[in-house]
This record gives structure tokens, sequence and C-alpha cells, in this order.
């Protein structure tokens, strides 16, 4: 069984060793790293916590800075991981969908072999999911045949650094604008695939995958076997890395009681599929 974690984050280690430099420089960078202790890494620190944890293979991006000038050099330090570990890292690419330049950054990304979009930051970049220019990058997605993720929130419980304020209207009218669209709803979607259980929110969200990033943050681990039972074609397993260490998050879903067919999906069968599209 490969296994596949559908959702890490990396710097270049020249930011992380000026961290207090660029905490100046975004607000949403400074809401969830101001603290030390909120952990950054680079690719070579991913790869060997993957090493480390058996993981074969990752999807990883740089942050989903305000500034379109930082998303490019985050872009070209995930082109660069990706040169060096070719067979274990799929990159996504990061814009500013509101700014002047990002549909042709994202261009340029997919030309040069990114393999999708995200994790876009609609709180922290400035546009709620309705803006019109939003929308024109989704449709460029859509004619490269690759997935967005978008950083998603739970609508009620306890706040914490990076909570969204979308709504999960907001992500149902976004996947309804753009039924052709593949979209992957990180945090679980906030609960989002719990409504795939009415006929007709199936058929709109027919496309939309969730990943299990920060779950143990967030829910009981009860929602492993829930979300297997209701969506077990689009769990995609994922960290936050280096939020969650990635054998501390196997653990947990290795233990929640799936069956072995769930597993294997949650695992890596369902990232595969995925990525074996774009």
């Amino acid at each position: 069984m490969s296994i596949i974690d559908f959702h890490t984050h990396v710097f270049p280690p020249e930011i992380i060793a000026k961290r207090n430099v660029y905490l100046q420089r975004d607000d949403w960078f400074r809401q969830l790293y101001a603290d030390p202790k909120a952990r950054m890494a680079s690719t070579d620190a991913l790869i060997a916590s993957m090493d480390r944890c058996g993981v074969d293979a990752a999807v990883t991006f740089g942050f989903a800075w305000a500034d379109q000038a930082l998303c490019r050099d985050a872009n070209d330090y995930v082109l660069e991981s990706m040169s060096h570990w070719p067979d274990r890292l799929y990159g996504f690419a990061v814009v500013n969908p509101v700014t002047k330049g990002a549909a042709a950054e994202l261009e340029r990304c997919m030309q040069r072999g990114l393999r999708g979009l995200g994790e876009l930051m609609p709180d922290g970049q400035g546009y709620t999911l309705d803006n019109p220019r939003l929308d024109d990058i989704v449709q460029q997605m859509v004619h490269w045949k690759c997935p967005v993720l978008i950083h998603s929130g739970d609508p009620v419980g306890h706040n914490y650094p990076g909570k969204s304020r979308s709504t999960l209207q907001s992500f149902y009218q976004l996947a309804l604008r753009h039924p052709a669209a593949t979209l992957i709803a990180a945090h679980w979607g906030g609960g989002l695939f719990f409504y795939e259980l009415m006929p007709e929110v199936r058929v709109t969200l027919r496309n939309v995958y969730y990943d299990t990033a920060a779950s143990l943050y967030l829910y009981r681990d009860d929602i492993f076997p829930l979300a297997a039972w209701i969506i077990p074609e689009k769990v995609l397993f994922a960290t936050d890395y280096p939020l969650l260490g990635q054998g501390q998050l196997l653990r947990h879903v290795r233990e929640a009681g799936l069956s072995s067919d769930a597993l294997e999906l949650a695992l890596g069968g369902n990232a595969a599929r995925l990525l074996a599209k774009s």
C-alpha cells in the first residue's frame, strides 16, 4: 500500500531563518507563525520525515502569501524541490487570485510541471469564495485538469490561529459554479462532507475531495470511520506537516477501525487516482 500525504507545507531555509522579517510582511503569516513554537520545515526536513514514517509521496506547497511576488518565490522553491525528488514530491502552486499576475504565474507553474493549485487562503489573501477573479483561476485549473486545494474551516467550535471565515455555503456555491473543477476542501471542508448524505448535494459535490489535515486538533478519531462510510472514495490522508507529525496521524488513522479497503483508499488509493488525472 502506497501512502501519500496530500497536504504538507515547506519553506525555503532562508525564510525559516528570517521568520521575524516575514512576520512583518504578511498578516496571515503572523497569525500562524508568530509563536516561536509554530513549526516550519524545509523540503529536506519533509523528506526526512517521510523516510522515518514510511510515507511514499507527498503533495507539498509554499505559503499562500498575500504578496504575489512572495508566492512566486515559494513556487520556485517547490519546483526546485521537485527536481531533487521527482518520485516523492507532487508540487502545487500558490498564487493570490485577486492580484495582478496571478494567472500568468499559475500558467508558468503548470507549464513547468506543478500538479495543482493550493493551499489557497482566502482569509489571509483578502478575498471570498464568490470573487470573480477566483472563478477565473478555477477555470484556468479546469483547463489544466488539475485540482484546487482550498483552506476550509469549521463554522462552530473553538477559535484558533487560521480558523477560516468561509462558510460551507460559499464552498458549495463555488462547486455549483464550477461543476468540471476538481476541488479539495482542506480540513474535512469544515464538515461539508456530512451533507453529501443529501442526494442533490452529493451531485453538486461530485468532484470535491476532503483532506484530513490537522484532524487531531479539530475532531475525535470517530471522524475517520464516519467519513469512510459517507465518502470512502473522497478521503485524502493529509497531515498539514509540520503542524502534525506524519507518524502521529498515521497511527490514529490506522487505529480508527477502518476496513482494509477503506484504509487503503484513504492512505493513498484516492490520492493516487486523483493525481493520475492531473
